[in-house]
C-alpha cells in the first residue's frame, strides 16, 4: 500500500499497568505486556521519502518530522501492533490525508530537529490549539547495542491497530530488525503525553531509552481485527 523510510528515531518508554491504558485501545484489542506491564512510548523521528506502494517518495510532502505517542497492543488473533494516541507532524497536508483516509490522530505542529555531534534534539509545538502543548527531547547517542528482550518487545512490531468506521483494523508492515544504539537522555520537557491524558509520565525519567538510525518499511492492506457487533 505504501513505503516509508523512518530515520533518526529516539525511543522513550514508560512502564505502566495494563489497566491504565485499556480504555485508549480500540474494540477487540488489549494491551500487550512484557513481564506484567505494558509501555507508553514517546517517539520523535524523521520521515523520509514516503510514497505509494513501491514507487518513489512523494516530493516535499513525503519528507517531514514526526513525534508520536503510542501504546503496544495485541488482538484476539495474537497479532501484535501499535496503537497511536497522537501523531504530530509539520506537514498540514499529511495531517489532512491521514485523518481522512486512515482515521489516524495526526496533528499539525511546528517541529525542529537538530544534530550537533552526538547530540540529537527534537522540538515540537502544536498549532491551532489554545494550550499549544510542546515537547523538547535531547539525547546523546552512543554506540551500537545488541537488542535486549525489552528492545525486541518494543521494536519488533509488524503492524498497527486503528479504529475506523466503527470497526478495528490491523494494518501490517514489514521491515528489517531495528539497528539500535545506546542513548542517554539529556533533557525532557514534554506536554504531548499530557495532551492525550497521560501527563504524569513525563514528570519522571523514562524506563527505556534507545536510538536508531532507522529502517525502511512497507505497509500492506488493512484487515479487520475485531468481531462484528451482534444486532
Amino acid at each position: 500500500m505504501m513505503n516509508q523510510h523512518w530515520r533518526d528515531l529516539t525511543f522513550l518508554h514508560w512502564a505502566v499497568e495494563p489497566w491504565r491504558v485499556q480504555a485508549y485501545l480500540p474494540r477487540g484489542v488489549r494491551p500487550d505486556t512484557y513481564e506484567g506491564v505494558t509501555y507508553v512510548g514517546l517517539v520523535p523521528f524523521r520521515m523520509v521519502d514516503a510514497g505509494v506502494a513501491r514507487g518513489p517518495g512523494v516530493p516535499w510532502a513525503g519528507t517531514f518530522l514526526e513525534t508520536n505517542v503510542r501504546l503496544y497492543s495485541v488482538d484476539d488473533t495474537g497479532r501484535r501492533g501499535i496503537v497511536f494516541l497522537s501523531l504530530d507532524t509539520d506537514r498540514a497536508v499529511v495531517v489532512a490525508g491521514a485523518q481522512a483516509v486512515f482515521g489516524l490522530p495526526y496533528r499539525w505542529a511546528r517541529m525542529r530537529y537538530d544534530v550537533r555531534g552526538d547530540v540529537r534534539t527534537y522540538d515540537a509545538r502544536l498549532r491551532r490549539r489554545s494550550s499549544r502543548p510542546t515537547s523538547h527531547v535531547s539525547v546523546r547517542v552512543g554506540g551500537p547495542r545488541a537488542a535486549t528482550p525489552l528492545d525486541e518487545f518494543l521494536s519488533a512490531r509488524w503492524g498497527l491497530h486503528v479504529s475506523r468506521w466503527g470497526r478495528t483494523f490491523y494494518v501490517p508492515n514489514a521491515h528489517g530488525p531495528w539497528p539500535l544504539r545506546d542513548a542517554e537522555l539529556l533533557a525532557l520537557d514534554d506536554q504531548l503525553t499530557a495532551s492525550v491524558g497521560l501527563g504524569e509520565l513525563a514528570d519522571h525519567a523514562p524506563d527505556h531509552v534507545a536510538f536508531s538510525d532507522g529502517v525502511h518499511t512497507e505497509f500492506g492492506l488493512p484487515t479487520l481485527a475485531d468481531r462484528p457487533r451482534r444486532t
